[in-house]
């Protein structure tokens, strides 16, 4: 006799993304239709868990209509955290208590969507779930505007931000064109991606046969050398007025110091040992300034990158949804300390499927561009990595329009009590 389903539980956790909510779409809608009694949302992931802060998520996503506007809407809708699980051995208090819960709750399937730190937290409770011999199963769900996963192609929530800053970049190109100085102008535009270039290298995605896009980048897998930038700005002038610079928020000197840190300003460092990485186009365009003589101006696109849900991709908004219940198939069919991947079968016609690798191999690891990805002289990147990400940022999801202004999905006082 199969034994009867009982219920899910799913979190968001880490950065959002402008498809984090298409995830949620499709984990919800794939429970539901395998049977699950009831599907419930941690209120700010694993934390909120931790004080009983959960949603049963059939009254929130009610009707078709609930399920789109879902998909359309950025953040995390059921809000995330930054909650770093201590090791087993040293607090095991911490997980008989989320342990408790989920048996209160009667749940069968535990998804977390999120990155690499939201990786951790399933390696953690799929290691626990064995010692104490639970048969709750922990599938991840990728989620990352850094695109630094292990083991998978890309991660949903890149291809979107990836079209925002190509369209962003280009806007300002076209800006900065239009108006002359007397000794030139230099814009610095900063990127997320800390460690990883991905999201700085599409930036290049801005150039074609209307634009030349920007006229240097820089990414984090290279040593800065604040020398060689100022002569490549000083030789870029020498032939035209206007200079945009696209820059990773976590590139590094030689001797391993971030350059948003130059100016010793204040530094926040969240729960896993992350640094908030700001100030470097700051940093650089006083640098400039100081050296050249000329207008600057720093430009951080900050959380518009991952926040921008009016200009999505298709593709990753899809893909996401996608990932959402193929994560919730595999926790039902039994796997657990497991994480969704995407497979990419081909670039053209882009085609992509998904399977599922232990989370042991993916979490607490970086995946960074490949050197030969960037140009020799590591200030550009190569036709490789165009090639590898223009699928990614292809087609668009319309915003429901209401009074000219996106609506997004929202319940009256539920985000309120978050």
């Amino acid at each position: 006799m199969q034994k009867k389903k009982r219920n899910v539980i799913v979190g968001q956790s880490g950065g959002p993304t402008a498809a984090i909510n298409s995830s949620l779409a499709g984990v919800y809608r794939t429970a539901i239709d395998r049977g699950y009694t009831k599907v419930y949302g941690m209120i700010h992931g694993v934390q909120g868990l931790m004080e009983g802060r959960y949603v049963d998520l059939s009254e929130h996503i009610q009707t078709g209509l609930d399920a789109e506007l879902l998909k359309r809407t950025p953040a995390a809708y059921l809000g995330s955290c930054r909650f770093k699980l201590p090791e087993i051995f040293e607090d095991k208090a911490v997980y008989e208590k989320i342990f408790e819960i989920l048996d209160k709750l009667a749940i069968d399937c535990f998804i977390y969507i999120g990155g690499n730190d939201s990786m951790d937290t399933i390696k953690k409770l799929s290691d626990y779930a064995i010692i104490s011999g639970s048969t709750v199963r922990f599938v991840g769900c990728p989620k990352t505007i850094d695109n630094d996963l292990a083991l998978t192609d890309h991660t949903p929530g890149y291809g979107s931000a990836a079209k925002y800053i190509g369209t962003s970049v280009k806007e300002i190109i076209r800006d900065g064109w239009s108006l002359e100085t007397e000794k030139g102008q230099v814009i610095i535009v900063e990127i997320m991606g800390r460690n990883a270039g991905w999201l700085t290298g599409a930036a290049a995605l801005s150039k074609g046969e209307d634009c030349d896009g920007p006229d240097a980048i820089y990414l984090p897998e290279l040593p800065f050398d604040l020398e060689k930038f100022i002569k490549k700005i000083k030789g870029i002038l020498a032939k035209k007025p206007n200079v945009v610079v696209a820059v990773s928020e976590g590139v590094k000197t030689k001797d391993g110091k971030y350059v948003s840190d130059l100016d010793d300003s204040p530094d926040y460092v969240d729960a896993f040992g992350h640094k908030q990485l700001t100030g470097a186009a700051r940093y650089l365009a006083s640098y400039v300034s100081r050296e050249i003589g000329c207008k600057t101006r720093a430009i951080e696109l900050s959380t518009l990158q991952r926040a921008a849900s009016h200009c999505t991709s298709r593709v990753d908004i899809l893909e996401a949804y996608e990932v959402g219940g193929a994560a919730m198939k595999a926790a039902d069919e039994g796997d657990t300390g497991k994480m969704v991947v995407i497979q990419r079968l081909s670039d053209d016609p882009y085609q992509a499927g998904t399977e599922v690798k232990d989370v042991h191999k993916i979490a607490n690891d970086e995946r960074l561009v490949p050197r030969e990805w960037i140009t020799k002289d590591g200030t550009f990147v190569t036709d490789e990595f165009i090639t590898y990400v223009r699928p990614l940022i292809q087609g668009d999801v319309a915003p429901i329009m209401v009074d000219g202004i996106p609506r997004h999905l929202y319940r009256p006082g539920f985000q309120d009590k978050l």
